[in-house]
């Protein structure tokens, strides 16, 4: 679901947010977190917004304010995974799965899988969890995204990515405005999509285990314009078709042909915004021989059409321009 639905509950004065820190100090993800949220509420003040940060051994040791709703609530460890006591897993998910909307960031989100709280949505975990546990892709629907949000949950791979994940959850709750502000307080220009990949090449995450994966992905990502069926994919890398989507299932947590799709749509996504190519061009440039299926599976991933997606583009430069 696009994360533009969260919007009515920017609408909440105050909104209530708990950022869970499960590390041993403060790490990239938690400061990724954390610090933007910090901005806004000095931004916006307590009447519209009250960010609260506690450690997850508060809430193990039982020292956590008890009967306080929230929101929002998120869990962020960029830690080396660990499995939590099944006790110490509950107690987790019990203090936070009241808030409205909820998950987790980083190594904590394999938490949220093993207890459950994931089962059938689609997950951004962290690729380098997906040994872990046989579990995680028989329960979430995993993906290789930086971030998603399915049936109220949310999860980010951690990382960097916890930055752009915090940015995309501030626009849609209280708009591109407020974004921009932040973004200027932390010095950041670019804040990268939900559906972006988890920046880790293929051949260095699998290459000398999975070469017949990386040479797939490789194949797709050369024929953009002209796709390859997925039957071509598995005889061209000398495979089956079965062995081919057991793989991608294994490791992207995905079938070939849906990869493939969000594949091309990540590139007509970039050149919408990175060039003056016209929308048509874009479909054609990336394998959509049809305006109306280029229109409805860009909508399906991303929330809005290509059309509104190059006149978002063109706003902050009117913008601007009406401000000299």
């Amino acid at each position: 679901m696009p994360f533009s639905s969260l919007a009515s509950l920017g609408q909440e004065a105050p909104l209530r947010i708990l950022l869970v820190d499960a590390g041993k100090g403060m790490s990239i993800a938690a400061a990724g977190v954390v610090q933007p949220w910090r901005s806004v509420a000095r931004l916006l003040g307590p009447q519209r917004l009250q960010v609260e940060v506690l450690s997850m051994q508060d809430i193990l040791d039982g020292c956590a304010p008890q009967g306080q709703y929230r929101h929002l609530s998120l869990v962020v460890s960029d830690e080396e995974f660990a499995p939590l006591a099944s006790a110490h897993l509950r107690a987790l998910t019990e203090y936070c799965q009241p808030s409205k909307v909820w998950g987790a960031v980083g190594s904590a989100v394999l938490w949220l899988v093993q207890a459950g709280a994931m089962d059938g949505l689609r997950t951004a975990l962290p690729w380098s969890l997906y040994g872990e546990t046989d579990e995680a892709a028989d329960r979430a629907i995993l993906t290789p995204n930086l971030f998603e949000f399915d049936g109220g949950r949310l999860s980010c791979c951690g990382g960097m990515a916890s930055v752009d994940f915090t940015l995309t959850l501030i626009e849609a709750l209280y708009g591109s405005d407020v974004q921009a502000q932040v973004k200027e307080i932390l010095c950041i220009d670019r804040v990268r999509a939900q559906s972006d990949r988890q920046r880790v090449a293929l051949q260095a995450r699998f290459g000398a285990l999975q070469p017949k994966l990386s040479e797939a992905v490789a194949l797709m990502e050369a024929n953009i314009e002209e796709p390859l069926a997925t039957d071509d994919i598995a005889n061209l890398v000398g495979i089956s078709r079965r062995q081919l989507e057991r793989q991608f299932k294994q490791y992207l947590g995905s079938v070939p042909s849906r990869y493939y799709l969000e594949l091309r749509l990540q590139r007509a996504r970039q050149l919408l915004l990175d060039t003056n190519h016209s929308i048509v061009q874009v479909g054609l440039m990336c394998g959509f021989s049809s305006g109306s299926h280029f229109s409805t599976a860009y909508g399906a991933l991303f929330g809005i059409t290509p059309r509104d997606e190059r006149q978002r583009k063109l706003r902050p430069a009117a913008g601007s321009s009406s401000a000299i």
